[in-house]
C-alpha cells in the first residue's frame, strides 16, 4: 500500500533549542533534530535520555492508593493470610503474575497465582471465580491487568469477605470498583508522572513500594525487570519516561542474565547469541507467551515464567512453541476467510470508514491477530466478532490518531462489557445487537475521522545523506534505544540516489531488492534491502534516480561485529 510521506517540520522555537545541541552533537548530523522531537531540548536532558538509570524510576508512593495497597499486603503478610496473585491472559497479565508471585515468594508462602481460562470464565473476574477464591479461605487478591471495571464482581466479592487490590492500566469509568485500593495511573486526578505504564509496570511499582516499606534491598526487584521490558513492549505502551527507563534495564537483563523461562523461550525461537532488541521482543518472544492464553491456558505461561529448573522450562518453553505454530495456521486461516468476506463486499473500495465482521465459528483467541491485519490492509478502524459464551465477543484495532475507545464507548448501551485503550479495545455483546453496534459504530467513526487517519502514512524523521551515516552518527543513533510508540526509530529520506550497478533481486520468487546504491554526497556504496519491491527494479536498474526512506538497521551478534544497512520502507521514482 502506497504511504504519504511526512516531511520534518520544526517551529521556529524548536529549530532555536536545536541549533544549542547542534552545538554538542555538530559532527552527528541530524541528531539535534532527532531530540527536539522528542522534546528533549538541553544537553542535560539529552545525557539523562541516553545514559537512562533506576535513578529516573518515580517514587511508587506517588500513585494514589499505594499507601493503602501496601498497608493491605503487610497486614496479610503479617497475620498468615492467604494471597491470590490474579491475573489477565495475555503477555502483560501472564508476566505481572510472574513477577508479583515470584518476588513475594521470596519473604511469603502463603502465596497463590491464578489465570483464568479465555474461553470457560472469559476476561477478568467471576463470580464462579470469586467462589472459588472463597473457598479456598483466600482473603486477599492482588489482580494484575484487570479488574478496573469489575464493580459487581468486587462488590461481591467485599460481601464474602475478600479484599481486593486492583493493579490496572485500562482507562476506568466514572465509578470505580470497592477494592481496598486501586493503583491505576490514569485515574481520574492521578498526578503519578507516567500515566502510561503496562499492568506489569503498575505491579512491578507496587512491589517496589512493598520494598521500600519493609526496607528490603532492591537488588532482587531490579533482576526482574526482564518480565516489566517483555511486557513494555508486547502491550506497545508508549516507550517515555520510566517505561523507557524499565525497558532499557529488562532489555539489558535479557541479554545478560534472564530469568529461566525468558531465557527457554529465547532459545526456542532462535535469538540465543544474538542481541535482543524490543523489535525480538515485539515479533517473537511476546508473541509465544500470547499463545499460551490464545490456544490453550495462559496459567501455563505463567508456570514457564515463574520455573526454577532449566529442564522443565525448555520443556514448558517447547510446548508454548507449538501453541504458537498453532496460533500461526490458524491466525492465516480466519484472516483469510475474513478477507474473502471483505473482498466480497467490495471493502477496498466502499466509503465506510470502519469495519465489523463477525463469524461465530471463529477461534476466540485469535480475533485480536485478525482485526490488526484487517485495520493494516484496509486502513479502517476495524472490529472482529466472534460467538463465545453465547455473547458475541470481539477485539478491535485502530489506525494512527483514531481513538477506538471513544468510538466503542459511544455503544456502550449495546454492549455487555468493554475495556482497553485508544488503539485496541475488547468487548462483547448480545447477537441481536450486532446489526445496530456496526450501524452506530460506523456513524460515529464517520463522524470523528479525519480524512488524513484513513491514510497509512509515514513520518520522516530527518533527511540524510550517505556521507552523514558516520560510525559516530551510528554510535550516537544506537543511544536512542529501546524504541516504541513516543520513541519509534527514526525513518530517514535520502533523495536522489542511484544505483551503483550491483542491485538485484533476491528471495524464492525475486520479490526483494538487495539494494547497492550512491548518493551524490560522496562515493560512498551503501548496501540496503527492499523487501517485497521488484516493481520498483527495472526503475532502479536503469541508473535514473530516486528517493528512498528508511530505518537504520545493525545486524548485531553478541561477541561479533556488526553489519549496518538501511531497511527501505518505500521507494519514490517520481522524485517528489
Amino acid at each position: 500500500m502506497t504511504r504519504k510521506w511526512n516531511f520534518p517540520t520544526l517551529s521556529s522555537e524548536e529549530q532555536r533549542l536545536g541549533a544549542e545541541l547542534a552545538r554538542r552533537f555538530a559532527n552527528c548530523s541530524p541528531i539535534s533534530d532527532l531530540l527536539v522531537q522528542r522534546g528533549i531540548t538541553t544537553i542535560a536532558a539529552a545525557e539523562k535520555f541516553f545514559h537512562p538509570s533506576l535513578r529516573d524510576l518515580h517514587d511508587p508512593f506517588l500513585m494514589p492508593d499505594m499507601d493503602k495497597a501496601v498497608e493491605r499486603l503487610n497486614r496479610a503478610m503479617g497475620s498468615k493470610e492467604k494471597i491470590l496473585v490474579y491475573g489477565d491472559y495475555d503477555v502483560d497479565g501472564t508476566t505481572a503474575v510472574a513477577l508479583v508471585y515470584r518476588y513475594l515468594q521470596n519473604f511469603y508462602s502463603e502465596l497463590e497465582y491464578y489465570i483464568p481460562t479465555r474461553y470457560e470464565e472469559g476476561y477478568g473476574i467471576s463470580r464462579k471465580s470469586i467462589d472459588d477464591v472463597a473457598e479456598r479461605g483466600i482473603k486477599l487478591v492482588i489482580i494484575l491487568d484487570c479488574g478496573i471495571k469489575a464493580i459487581d464482581e468486587i462488590r461481591y466479592a467485599a460481601e464474602r469477605g475478600i479484599d481486593f487490590i486492583i493493579c490496572d492500566h485500562h482507562v476506568p469509568d466514572a465509578e470505580l470498583p470497592p477494592a481496598v485500593a486501586i493503583l491505576n495511573p490514569k485515574l481520574e486526578g492521578s498526578t503519578y508522572p507516567c500515566p502510561h505504564l503496562s499492568g506489569c509496570g503498575v505491579g512491578y511499582k507496587l512491589m517496589q513500594a512493598f520494598s521500600i516499606s519493609n526496607g528490603i534491598a532492591t537488588a532482587e526487584l531490579e533482576s526482574m525487570l526482564d518480565l516489566v521490558a517483555v511486557s513494555i513492549a508486547a502491550d506497545i505502551v508508549p516507550m517515555i519516561d520510566e517505561n523507557r527507563t524499565m525497558a532499557y534495564m529488562g532489555l539489558k537483563r535479557l541479554n545478560s542474565n534472564p530469568n529461566l523461562g525468558l531465557r527457554a523461550i529465547i532459545r526456542t525461537c532462535g535469538l540465543g547469541g544474538k542481541e535482543i532488541s524490543i523489535s525480538d521482543v515485539v515479533f517473537k518472544i511476546g508473541p509465544r507467551i500470547n499463545a499460551s492464553g490464545r490456544m490453550q491456558s495462559g496459567s501455563e505461561a505463567v508456570e514457564l515464567l515463574v520455573a526454577r529448573d532449566a529442564k522443565e522450562a525448555a520443556r514448558k518453553s517447547i510446548e508454548i512453541d507449538q501453541y504458537n505454530k498453532d496460533r500461526k495456521e490458524l491466525d492465516k486461516r480466519i484472516t483469510e476467510e475474513a478477507n474473502t468476506i471483505l473482498e466480497g463486499r467490495g471493502e477496498m473500495h466502499s466509503p465506510k470508514k470502519s469495519i465489523v465482521i463477525y463469524n461465530k465459528d471463529w477461534h476466540k483467541g485469535i480475533i485480536g491477530i485478525v482485526a490488526s491485519r484487517l485495520t493494516e490492509l484496509y486502513y479502517k478502524p476495524s472490529v472482529v466478532l466472534t460467538l463465545s459464551n453465547g455473547l458475541a465477543t470481539g477485539s478491535s484495532r485502530s489506525v494512527q490518531g483514531f481513538d477506538i475507545y471513544k468510538a466503542v464507548e459511544s455503544t456502550r448501551d449495546l454492549l455487555e462489557n468493554f475495556g482497553g485503550h485508544a488503539y485496541a479495545v475488547g468487548l462483547s455483546m448480545k447477537e441481536e445487537n450486532i446489526a445496530e453496534f456496526t450501524r452506530r459504530f460506523e456513524e460515529y467513526v464517520s463522524a470523528n475521522i479525519l480524512p488524513e487517519q484513513l491514510t497509512p502514512q509515514i513520518d520522516i524523521d530527518a533527511f540524510l545523506t550517505f556521507s552523514e551515516i558516520t560510525p559516530e552518527f551510528v554510535s550516537t543513533l544506537r543511544l536512542f534505544n529501546p524504541f516504541g510508540p513516543g520513541n519509534r526509530k527514526p525513518t530517514f529520506c535520502t533523495r536522489r540516489v542511484k544505483d551503483f550497478g550491483t542491485s538485484k533481486l533476491v528471495g524464492r520468487n525475486l520479490e526483494h531488492i538487495k539494494l547497492e546504491l550512491v548518493d551524490d554526497t560522496s562515493g560512498r556504496v551503501v548496501n540496503g534491502i527492499a523487501f517485497n519491491m521488484a516493481s520498483y527494479f527495472d526503475h532502479i536498474h536503469s541508473g535514473r534516480p530516486f528517493n528512498i526512506c528508511y530505518t537504520i538497521e545493525e545486524n548485531k551478534h553478541q561477541n561479533a561485529s556488526s553489519t549496518l544497512q538501511p531497511l527501505v520502507k518505500q521507494i519514490r521514482a517520481d522524485l517528489e
